[in-house]
């Protein structure tokens, strides 16, 4: 994944580029560039590391004012994070500037031709491949050159460029790789997300599959990769620029998760219509169809395979119908049984996840319908899928997700019900009880950050521990997941989580002098589950572990047993994922900071992975 500019208009190009590649950093740290063109000349500047590499690069080499540029972070994939690798990249004239979101799978072969007609290649990128491409396509028309190039491509890609000659346009193009526009008052921008252009307008413009745009000061041309004009759905961004901002945190992550009180809140807003029966955003199935469902397949990947885990439990509970939980990435490649009656529920936080979306592409082509959650209006996702909820998370900046999975787990709970009040399997009066207590999850939220502080000090604690071991059961099992993940993510430690009734059938070989644990509780109402796990912390302690135990307040039964205890609200069983989810990412995030990590944009990873 990485993040792509672009801007035509009265303003000087290179400060508008800049500032929306520092709000689309986290899409992309390897490398940054920019280019602009200037009397008849394309004028670059890359360099490899994060943006603020690239912006000494221009104090000391300033590009001079512009009407039009466009600039790049990249998150590698072909060829090394190196100066030689950043875009933008040129043709051998430097006419053509190009940069580059996705794969273009079938790139070798492209190469191969170019080298063997004499073209000389001066990185390892897939990209430079379409400079030169672009190059020679051109006829004095970069948006028709760009067609015929897209054209040639496989793979998933987000393409824009510009041409010397053409000094008012810039062309954008994707397939299966996010690209939006932003419409100004004389001026407009591209993006692979609103975040580059929301400090200027709130006005986007989605860009469907295989689609040319043309961005000129005062006009919008898009058009298919055929050369036919295109239909596009304009909407209104519903956040602005201060909402990216780290206010007042040190990072965006803290933010975050502060933030995950009124995330959850507004994903339950409005969810209950005048007669007091749910209503989810954009149901585009009938009744009848959901009536009609025998099985439910969620996909998801990392965090959102996590928030599926936990859907199950919900879905199976509340309606009865089964539920299989897949490996976005596994799913299409074992050949699934997907019928007319399967709904697939697909997860993801950007609504680009190739793996994600690939897998629901494949779900469709076997009849089955589609139900996405997601927390980005009009992403790719949502656009194919049958139905949406989305979970209004707003914008999560921080690689880890954090408030996307509680909204994630909030969204699948809601989808639950209305899926009970659909098929007859729950009263309303009993989904109505379910709904307040989803309404009672922000006060929840907010009591485990005031008590926060003991996690976070237990993070600096363990700041040289070689390795943390997470358990649970039940709905606790995928937290003990997320735990183990969110320390990989962040920490780069070895961190595993388990289902606590496995303990004896392998897992406890790991158990040493020493060893963190956490070990997540089910409440007491679960009592066989509850004396079950508490046996489990009397296995690990007596074999030296030191046991950390999340618990809910009032459980008494568990205190002697826990070298430390961090208490939690009570709440219904299958929203304790709510709440028991919060101290582990705060512990994740601190003891990542101890060891001097950047929380916000851990290495290797981007934020929303877009290439399979």
């Amino acid at each position: 994944m990485c993040g792509i500019v672009g801007y035509v208009g009265g303003q000087n190009a290179v400060d508008v580029v800049l500032e929306g590649l520092r709000r689309l950093e986290y899409r992309g740290y390897d490398s940054a560039g920019i280019a602009v063109v200037v009397a008849d000349e394309i004028h670059s500047r890359r360099k490899a590391g994060k943006l603020a590499n690239l912006e000494k690069v221009l104090s000391e080499h300033p590009l001079p004012s512009a009407s039009l540029g466009m600039g790049h972070t990249r998150w590698a994939t072909h060829g090394p994070p190196n100066d030689r690798n950043a875009h933008p990249h040129l043709d051998e004239a430097t006419k053509v500037a190009v940069v580059h979101n996705g794969i273009i799978e079938n790139f070798a072969m492209l190469r191969d031709q170019l080298e063997s007609s004499g073209v000389v290649l001066s990185s390892d990128t897939d990209t430079e491949v379409v400079a030169h491409l672009l190059s020679r396509a051109y006829d004095g028309d970069l948006a028709d050159a760009m067609r015929s190039v897209c054209r040639q491509l496989d793979g998933a890609f987000t393409l824009v460029a510009v041409h010397a000659d053409e000094p008012n346009v810039v062309v954008g193009a994707r397939r299966n790789s996010p690209l939006v526009v932003g419409r100004g008052d004389g001026e407009n921008f591209l993006g692979s997300d609103v975040a580059a252009f929301i400090a200027h307008t709130r006005r986007a413009v989605e860009l469907g599959q295989d689609q040319v745009v043309e961005l000129r000061a005062n006009d919008i041309t898009v058009t298919t990769f055929d050369g036919e004009p295109a239909t596009v759905k304009e909407y209104e961004v519903d956040w602005d620029a201060s909402a990216a901002e780290k206010g007042g945190y040190d990072f965006f992550m803290i933010k975050e998760i502060y933030e995950q009180p009124k995330a959850v809140a507004d994903t339950l807003l409005g969810r209950v219509d005048g007669e007091g029966r749910l209503q989810l955003d954009e149901m585009r199935l009938s009744e009848e169809d959901l009536r009609d469902i025998d099985k439910i397949v969620i996909i998801g990947c990392g965090t959102t395979f996590h928030a599926a885990l936990i859907a199950k439990y919900s879905i199976e509970h509340w309606t009865r119908i089964p539920v299989e939980v897949e490996v976005a990435s596994e799913f299409r490649y074992r050949d699934p049984i997907l019928t007319r009656q399967t709904l697939v529920i697909a997860i993801s936080q950007s609504g680009e996840t190739m793996d994600t979306l690939m897998a629901m592409r494949h779900a469709r082509e076997q009849g089955s319908r589609v139900l996405a959650i997601c927390n980005v209006n009009g992403s790719t996702i949502p656009r194919e899928s049958d139905a949406v909820v989305y979970t209004y998370a707003g914008p999560e900046v921080a690689v880890a997700s954090t408030k996307t999975f509680l909204t994630q787990i909030v969204a699948v709970h809601l989808v639950a019900l209305y899926l009970a009040q659909v098929r007859g399997t729950k009263w309303a009066d009993e989904i109505g009880q379910h709904v307040a207590e989803l309404a009672q999850i922000p006060e929840a939220v907010e009591q485990v950050l005031d008590t926060v502080e003991p996690m976070r000090a237990l993070g600096r604690e363990l700041v040289n521990a070689k390795a943390v071991l997470f358990l649970g059961r039940h709905v606790g099992y995928p937290v003990a997941l997320e735990g183990a993940l969110k320390l990989k993510e962040l920490a780069y430690m070895h961190a595993e989580g388990f289902p606590a009734g496995e303990l004896k059938h392998g897992p406890i070989a790991l158990i040493e002098e020493g060893l963190p644990v956490v070990v997540v509780v089910p409440p007491r109402s679960r009592r066989v589950l509850h004396d079950k796990i508490v046996s489990n912390i009397q296995e690990i302690r007596a074999r030296g572990a030191r046991t950390i135990v999340i618990v809910e307040t009032g459980d008494d039964a568990v205190a002697p047993y826990a070298d430390t205890l961090i208490t939690i609200p009570a709440v219904a069983t299958l929203l304790q994922p709510l709440v028991a989810a919060v101290p582990l990412q705060v512990f994740a995030c601190e003891l990542a900071t101890a060891r001097g990590y950047d929380v916000d944009q851990p290495r290797n990873l981007a934020k929303s992975v877009t290439v399979e």
